[in-house]
């Protein structure tokens, strides 16, 4: 096998291991096969060409990893790949005393357990405490707890 040869399998096995590190992480086969491929490559060239090859090849496969490994590591080489988005949703807040317990409204999706309500013609996530209950059935206020109303149908007792 020639120096080359070998060299590519160094390469792919390092290329394996920032795949590992990179895409899928934990231990798995893209890792162990870039260690295998490393480890077999230098024994390889220990094996064919002699010590003193096998050194180089061995001292170079250890810069060119740390190498790789700087350059991946940066934080600005993975900034072009980055989502540049910012998220402007927001959590619905209830202010105090605009919606109180006893009030009533009704939920304009499924509650199963959790869905929307409409009290006082505010759109708000509601819970139900008595199981599901369908769209557009009557609910009374029985809590609220932050962003949340806990709310029982209005005919059940």
């Amino acid at each position: 096998m020639s120096v080359i040869s070998i060299v590519l399998l160094i390469i792919l096995g390092i290329f394996l291991l920032l795949v590992e590190f990179f895409i899928i992480p934990g231990i798995n086969v893209a890792g162990i096969g870039g260690v295998l491929l490393i480890i077999g490559g230098i024994f390889m060239t220990y094996q064919l060409h002699g010590p003193v090859t096998g050194t180089y090849v061995l001292a170079g496969s250890l810069i060119l990893t740390l190498i790789i490994l700087y350059f991946a590591l940066r934080s600005s080489t993975w900034k072009k790949l980055m989502l540049h988005t910012e998220i402007d949703g927001k959590v619905n807040t209830i202010e105090k005393n605009e919606i109180k317990p006893g009030d009533k409204g009704y939920a304009l999706t499924r509650l199963a357990p959790i869905g929307r309500v409409q009290i006082k013609d505010i759109d708000a996530e509601g819970k139900s405490i008595a199981g599901f209950i369908d769209e557009n059935t009557e609910v009374i206020v029985v809590k609220i707890t932050g962003s949340q109303i806990i709310v029982k149908p209005k005919n059940k007792s």
